[in-house]
C-alpha cells in the first residue's frame, strides 16, 4: 500500500465520522414533532415533561455554544447573541425582528419558523393555531434553558397569528 492511500483513506475516515455525527434537519423536526405529539397527548404531565426536555436541551447548547466566549456584559447582549448566533445554530437562520419595551420585555419575531412549516393539527377538535402553540412550548422551554444558563430568569411565551410565523415573548423576572 502506497502511504499517500492511507492518508487519503484517514481522511475519508474521519470525514466520514464527521458526517455521522450530523443530523438532516428534517429528520430532526420530524423527531421533534413526534416527541412532541406523544408528549402532548398524555396531558399537563406530558407538557411538563416536553418543557423540561427543551430547557435542559437549551442549558446544555448554550455551554457548548459559549464554552469558548468571555462573560456577556449586559441583558441586551445575551438576546443579541439569542437571536443571532444560537438562533442560526439552532434554526439555520437569524431571528427575522427583535423588539423591545426597554423594561424587561423582548419580542422575538421569526416569519418563518421552520419547525411549523409541517405542522397539521392530528384531530378536528384542535385548530391550526392551537396545534402550533402546543409545539411551541419545546422551543420556548429551550429559549428559557438558554437564558438561565446565561443568568438570566425569564419567561418565555409563544404567538402565533399565521403558521409559520411566530413570536417568542421574553418576560425577565425582576
Amino acid at each position: 500500500r502506497v502511504h499517500g492511500d492511507s492518508i487519503s483513506s484517514a481522511k475519508m475516515l474521519a470525514t466520514r465520522s464527521a458526517v455521522i455525527k450530523e443530523v438532516s434537519e428534517s429528520s430532526f423536526m420530524y423527531i421533534n414533532m413526534e416527541l412532541a405529539r406523544y408528549l402532548l397527548d398524555q396531558g399537563a404531565e406530558g407538557m411538563q415533561k416536553l418543557d423540561h426536555v427543551g430547557f435542559t436541551l437549551g442549558q446544555k447548547l448554550v455551554e457548548r455554544l459559549t464554552r469558548e466566549r468571555g462573560r456577556f456584559s449586559d441583558t441586551l447582549e445575551v438576546i443579541k447573541f439569542l437571536c443571532k448566533e444560537f438562533w442560526i445554530y439552532l434554526f439555520r437562520k437569524q431571528v427575522d425582528k427583535l423588539q423591545t419595551n426597554h423594561r424587561g420585555v423582548y419580542v422575538l419575531q421569526d416569519y418563518n419558523f421552520r419547525w411549523l412549516s409541517n405542522l397539521s393539527p392530528n384531530n378536528t377538535s384542535v385548530t391550526a393555531k392551537e396545534a402550533a402553540l402546543n409545539y411551541l412550548i419545546f422551543p420556548c422551554a429551550i429559549i428559557r434553558g438558554v437564558l438561565s444558563n446565561l443568568g438570566i430568569a425569564c419567561v418565555v411565551q409563544a404567538d402565533v397569528q399565521t403558521s409559520p410565523s411566530c413570536a417568542f415573548n421574553i418576560k425577565l423576572k425582576i
